[in-house]
């Protein structure tokens, strides 16, 4: 199915495919969503990276992560812009895009304070949206299927094992309580994770990245065939 959007600045309708992943962290959500991407030309959209680059912008800004009201003040005022490159859509911060800064424990630890606030998920929504004008998309996060596209007919969910994905973070040198972290996504009152209706769920525990995307390559290709 393709997904219709009115931009509202310019009025013009885009219509394009959107691919929603979402899951739990460590499930593998960017590598695949890369690789799909990549196996069928479309852009890639890290949700994800938009998100910790707020995340960035609060702790360089001094913003008070314990205040919604000071966060939601600084999602509204912080000049932003969508750029597309070697087919990733980045979020720039007055053109400018943290692609290191934004890997950190520190903005890890951030992120999942201001992803809770409903005007921040609110603010992100509507940005992550505007990214269909790139074209036909693969989106990975944790409310893509259920918040920002739920229109769309492509939608999967991955997931692992505990120790599987503790184990994942950890070679790449992140510490991070996941069980934690799963708790804060799935009960936050605003866009919390869930599996959406009508997507296809895989555990790819013991899996390879391999594995999983050609699963998923192969469900677009057969929905897609499907259509027609």
């Amino acid at each position: 199915m393709q997904t219709k959007l009115i931009n509202l600045e310019s009025g013009k309708v885009n219509s394009s495919i959107v691919i929603a992943i979402d899951g739990t962290s460590a499930s593998g959500k960017s590598t695949n969503a890369k690789m799909v991407a990549k196996a069928l030309g479309y852009i890639y959209v890290d949700t994800g990276a938009m998100y910790r680059t707020f995340g960035w912008h609060c702790l360089k800004n001094k913003v008070n992560l314990d205040d919604e009201k000071a966060i939601a003040s600084a999602c509204k005022k912080w000049k932003t812009s969508l750029e597309r490159v070697d087919n990733h859509v980045h979020l720039l911060v007055d053109g400018y895009y943290p692609a290191r800064e934004i890997r950190t424990a520190e903005v890890s630890s951030a992120t999942s304070l201001i992803a809770a606030v409903p005007k921040v998920r609110e603010w992100m929504k509507k940005k992550q949206r505007e990214c269909i004008q790139f074209g036909n998309l693969v989106m990975e996060g944790r409310d893509i299927g259920t918040n920002v596209f739920p229109e769309t007919d492509f939608k999967f969910y991955l997931d692992a094992c505990l120790n599987e994905r503790s184990k994942r973070r950890l070679a790449e040198g992140v510490q991070e309580n996941l069980a934690a972290r799963d708790q804060r996504d799935s009960q936050r009152a605003a866009a919390p994770l869930m599996v959406a209706l009508g997507a296809k769920v895989i555990n790819n525990s013991g899996m390879t990245a391999e594995e999983t995307s050609k699963l998923i390559i192969e469900e677009i290709q057969r929905r897609l065939a499907h259509s027609k």
